[in-house]
């Protein structure tokens, strides 16, 4: 009688993915739910969060199925499936990022008219583009753009192509850059606010000047995770050969998803307005109908 086939070995970075990937989940899964259920989280910033919340959380959910399916269901059909989940997740959370860097832009640059209608569609236009075509990369590789048939067209990540992590690593780069050109301008608009309250006050006191550098340097903390934890695995899908081993691919995509763990923590945890709403969440600590000013995006 013939025997089953033998399960795979298990491997530790593996293990590490789906252990990264239920953390993710459940950050994120919180953060969802605290906006969904608190009505004063309804301005685009809090939209916006909740755009990478949701990103992040799909990509935590990619990370732990693809272990499941991987050891439990091993198909070609499904890896192609939950590979292109999560390069459509992972699309949607860095897209997310860059509409926050463009909001926080838009709420300092164009702070008198920032509470508008004109904002709330150029917000919801914004996120639809993102995903729109974040959806799309994550369609390439199950429409066809893989390497099953072709093994020595693979990349560091299989199943996709060469071409394919080109094409998303070039697409990562932009956006860091975007980002990093935005950082700046916003770090120029924050210094010159400070200087004209200075003149105004003919002396710069000591607290504009915290303030000032506590701004720049939370830019600085937010871009530089961004960019630490990216741009390891954007750059070796470029330079990386197939043949290399697997552990250094495991190397630089482990740090990658440690951005989605953050991202929480940036983006959500440290707001007043979502640490009161979970007090109203789990412990009622406050008044549900109690309504808190939403702060502009460009308190940093």
């Amino acid at each position: 009688s013939s025997r089953p086939p033998a399960p795979a070995a298990l491997n530790p970075w593996d293990v590490k993915l789906c252990v990264s990937g239920t953390a993710i989940a459940c950050e994120n899964a919180l953060v969802v739910a605290i906006i969904c259920y608190s009505p004063a989280l309804r301005t685009p910033m809090f939209v916006l969060v909740g755009s990478l919340a949701t990103a992040d959380l799909l990509a935590g959910l990619g990370l732990i199925l693809n272990f499941v399916f991987q050891y439990v269901i091993p198909s070609e059909t499904v890896s192609l499936l939950t590979v292109g989940f999560l390069v459509a997740s992972f699309a949607a959370s860095v897209s997310s990022l860059l509409a926050i860097t463009v909001d926080r832009y838009l709420s300092l640059y164009n702070a008198l008219t920032y509470y508008s209608e004109r904002t709330v569609l150029c917000i919801h236009t914004m996120l639809a583009g993102a995903w729109g075509v974040s959806l799309c990369l994550g369609l390439l590789p199950v429409l066809g753009w893989n390497c099953l048939h072709d093994r020595t067209s693979c990349s560091v990540v299989r199943p996709l192509t060469k071409s394919n992590v080109t094409l998303l690593s070039a697409s990562f780069f932009l956006i860091f850059l975007i980002m990093l050109h935005l950082y700046i301008e916003i770090c120029k608009i924050v210094c010159r606010h400070a200087h004209q309250i200075a003149l105004q006050q003919h002396f710069l006191t000591a607290s504009h000047y915290v303030t000032t550098k506590k701004g720049v340097s939370t830019l600085a903390i937010i871009l530089g995770t961004f960019g630490a934890s990216w741009l390891p695995f954007a750059i070796y899908c470029v330079v990386g050969d197939p043949d290399y081993p697997s552990v250094y691919t495991y190397a630089t995509l482990l740090p990658a998803t440690y951005n989605s763990m953050i991202n929480p923590i940036i983006y959500a945890y440290r707001n007043q307005e979502i640490q009161r709403s979970m007090w109203v969440l789990f412990c009622g600590c406050f008044q549900a109908k109690v309504s808190f000013r939403s702060r502009s995006p460009s308190d940093v």
